[in-house]
């Protein structure tokens, strides 16, 4: 199923498409607020632009610094060239410790591994410990958002979810109570816990650390409480200098959710005593990315899904019409790397209005990305014939400016006396949804060459 056909199925529930649009484009207001709120934030992206910049140029270099000082502080560091390399070596790990059972906070990256389903079929249960991660855990879903992976649920679903796997009333539908039932419920699996999973925000070369952000906790819970404490983590997420933190933990969380900060940025850098720390750094695709030279620039990603909360599309068709763990417009940009052919419909999921470009803290110029991927997917010829054809036709009329005013004075007299049906059925898509705009009398050239004097 491609993004269209996907977007369809979300779309007809009409009242949620315009409480989803609503609800990220509130994020996407608080998020404006914050901005305005620092006097030099184009500067602070123009700088966390080039620091990213400067990592990618020399990441090879940066990796083996970052190993060499995680290995003195006492950190197991492992090489992943592939999702089944990181998912082989998280799973030895346990298996060598006898885990049982391991909590885990979100990240992206071991959601784009399919680390979850892996492990459950090697006996280990796997336990989500983000609220909008359990809750999609439960339904059995997959995240819809990076950043609020259950945007796309009301309170009422969350309550009949708790009320079928948790035991909590019946009907209740109050956030307050909702968080307890759900607190309630984490608690005992960190305290159970024979391991720990997070993700990493920000490695660190200088230091061999790393910083996890959150705003509900549950990393350093999970963190602290375990024996075992494994970070996955994505080779593009390096910076050089603890000091670069400032530059991005400003950034991530204004850009993320509107607030000034998260409110956890926990910093790890060793083991405690009696415990082991393992880092497990990915590469899946991401050398190839960086070879791209017209796509190296989406490596510079934060993860902060602002993208995502301003781009009209998105918001109207839901990150599940998205054919990759990532959605919005930077996964519409990383897909198509990973597997052409499955993910050829998500360049075209964005009007490229360029709000994506303007949000992003670190300067991508996703939108530009975008119509580069359209370009590579047409020659690649991975387009329906359909599209082809009018393509083909919409050229040559282009392309003949006699034949285009032709058909423009035939589309003008034939448009008002045309009949329903043949305007508005299955061959024309774009009028399923919409009217189509009452004709000119008149094109711009007859009017201008009328009145040009």
């Amino acid at each position: 199923m491609n993004h269209a056909q996907a977007a369809t199925q979300f779309i007809k529930d009409e009242a949620r498409t315009d409480w989803h649009d609503k609800a990220l484009w509130f994020v996407r207001y608080k998020r404006d607020i914050q901005t305005k709120k620092v006097p030099e934030w184009e500067q602070l992206r123009e700088l966390a632009s080039q620091i990213k910049a400067n990592v990618l140029s020399e990441l090879d270099s940066y990796l083996i610094q970052f190993e060499e000082n995680a290995l003195k502080n006492g950190v197991h560091v492992h090489w992943a060239k592939d999702a089944h390399e990181h998912n082989d070596i998280i799973l030895n790990i346990l298996k060598a410790k006898g885990v049982r059972k391991m909590v885990k906070s979100k990240s992206m990256l071991t959601e784009e591994c399919h680390l979850n389903p892996y492990l459950i079929q090697n006996g280990i249960d796997v336990i989500d410990t983000d609220l909008g991660e359990r809750i999609i855990q439960l339904r059995d879903e997959t995240p819809s958002h990076i950043v609020l992976p259950a945007i796309h649920l009301k309170k009422e679903d969350v309550g009949e979810t708790f009320y079928k796997y948790l035991g909590s009333e019946k009907g209740a539908s109050d956030p307050k109570y909702l968080t307890e039932v759900a607190r309630g419920h984490l608690r005992e699996q960190f305290l159970t816990a024979d391991a720990a999973l997070t993700g990493v925000n920000f490695a660190v070369a200088e230091t061999g650390g790393f910083v996890v952000c959150t705003n509900e906790g549950n990393a350093d819970l999970g963190a602290h409480l375990a024996p075992i404490h494994i970070a996955s983590m994505g080779m593009e997420k390096l910076i050089p200098r603890q000091s670069d933190l400032g530059v991005f933990l400003r950034l991530l969380a204004r850009n993320a959710t509107g607030q000034p900060i998260t409110t956890y940025s926990s910093h790890f850098l060793k083991p405690n005593n009696g415990q082991e720390m393992h880092i497990v750094i990915v590469d899946n695709g991401r050398s190839e990315q960086l070879g791209r030279e017209d796509f190296r620039k989406s490596l510079y990603c934060i993860r902060c899904g602002a993208c995502m909360n301003t781009c009209p599309v998105y918001r109207r068709s839901g990150g599940h019409s998205y054919s990759y763990t990532v959605p919005g417009p930077i996964g519409s940009i990383l897909s198509p790397g990973i597997d052409l052919k499955k993910h050829s419909s998500m360049p075209f999921a964005s009007t490229l209005c360029g709000s994506c470009t303007d949000v992003c803290p670190v300067k991508i110029d996703i939108h530009h990305q975008l119509y580069k991927w359209r370009q590579i997917i047409a020659k690649e010829g991975d387009f329906p014939l359909s599209k082809k054809i009018m393509m083909k036709v919409m050229g040559f009329m282009l392309s003949h400016p006699k034949f285009y005013r032709f058909a423009g004075k035939m589309a003008r007299t034939a448009l008002p006396i045309m009949p329903r049906f043949m305007l508005y059925n299955n061959l024309n898509a774009w009028g399923k949804e919409r009217e189509i705009p009452q004709a000119p009398k008149q094109s711009f050239r007859e009017w201008y060459l009328k009145n040009r004097e």
